[in-house]
């Protein structure tokens, strides 16, 4: 049974902004964008690297909807996860976000 985990308060995840939460053994970058939050693995399924972050913990490029890892270029949606760019072939898992009485909340 799947279950909403809370993350952080919606003052601490503002608009533009995004962060990485360790929730059941998993990385999940988090994104608010325009106050609508957006959940998927931070991990590279091309090769395991992370994705909103680069190596010195500056934030990864976002185009849009889609976050660009930091080693090869890949992309993928934030909204489902889908491999938009090569040499990612394999979409990344996501999940089920919302803000419920002023908590950012996954579905795990």
């Amino acid at each position: 049974m799947a279950d909403w985990i809370t993350l952080c308060r919606e003052s601490e995840l503002p608009p533009g902004q995004r962060d990485v939460f360790g929730v059941a053994g998993r990385w999940i970058a988090v994104f608010n964008i325009g106050g609508t939050i957006y959940a998927i693995e931070d991990l590279c399924t091309h090769d395991g690297n992370v994705l909103a972050f680069d190596e010195r913990d500056r934030p990864s490029k976002l185009i849009d909807f889609e976050i660009e890892c930091p080693r090869h270029g890949a992309r993928f949606d934030i909204r489902d996860g889908k491999a938009t760019r090569r040499p990612a072939e394999v979409d990344v898992p996501w999940f089920k976000a919302r803000i419920e009485n002023g908590q950012v909340q996954i579905l795990i």
